[in-house]
């Protein structure tokens, strides 16, 4: 089983919406082989808890428009992680410092990538550093 069309529909127009707001190292997967709750993560990063926001909002304000309404949304209030639930779509917005320490690319990166559109910020160029 793969991700559904609808779910990759919503993981193109939610990474286009963070990538407006600047958000970087934009990276999805499709998780649907290994849980049965949601098909895709979306995840990206943002440089402070005010972007966070931004890209939050503007994640809702294009998926809204798509006809697509978050299911519950999480950490909103600290702006260092939310995550928002549309069924088919689990978005995770993390401050930069979140993303380095929780790593959940690390966590994932069994799962097949979902690949994002040309004008989309992907990830960070890796460092020789890293293994």
């Amino acid at each position: 089983m793969t991700a559904t069309d609808r779910a990759v529909e919503l993981v193109h127009a939610a990474a286009r919406a963070a990538s407006d707001k600047l958000a970087t190292e934009l990276l999805a997967f499709d998780v649907s082989e290994q849980l049965a709750i949601t098909d895709a993560f979306l995840l990206a990063s943002a440089s402070n808890e005010r972007q966070v926001k931004a890209v939050v909002d503007e994640v809702e304000d294009k998926l809204r428009e798509i006809g697509a309404k978050p299911i519950r949304r999480e950490g909103e209030r600290d702006g260092r992680w939310v995550l928002i639930d549309y069924g088919d779509v689990v978005v995770h917005v993390q401050h930069e410092e979140e993303r380095r320490f929780y790593a959940l690319e690390r966590l994932w990166r069994d799962c097949p990538t979902i690949g994002l559109p040309a004008d989309v910020t992907g990830p960070a160029p890796t460092s020789s550093t890293e293994a």
